[in-house]
């Protein structure tokens, strides 16, 4: 079962795929946009893994209707 180290670990992966991406861009007139495009890729990426991981592990809690009378609420 996932757990909070998932998030710390996927983030550890990004950030070694970064460097690796940074190190080991092709040279010559396009490294900038190709280097920019491999981050931002990853990043992108683990943001939504991330948001889509957290919103699974602590879900929102369903609204209550409030003109219900507490003892009438099916348990």
């Amino acid at each position: 079962m996932a757990n909070g180290w998932s998030l710390i670990v996927g983030l550890i992966f990004v950030v070694v795929l970064s460097v690796l991406a940074w190190i080991f861009s092709p040279k010559g007139d396009n490294q900038t946009v190709f280097r920019s495009t491999l981050i931002l890729s990853f990043a992108c990426c683990y943001l939504m893994w991330a948001i889509t991981f957290l919103a699974q592990w602590h879900p929102l809690i369903t609204p209550k209707r409030s003109d219900i009378r507490p003892e009438r609420v099916p348990q």
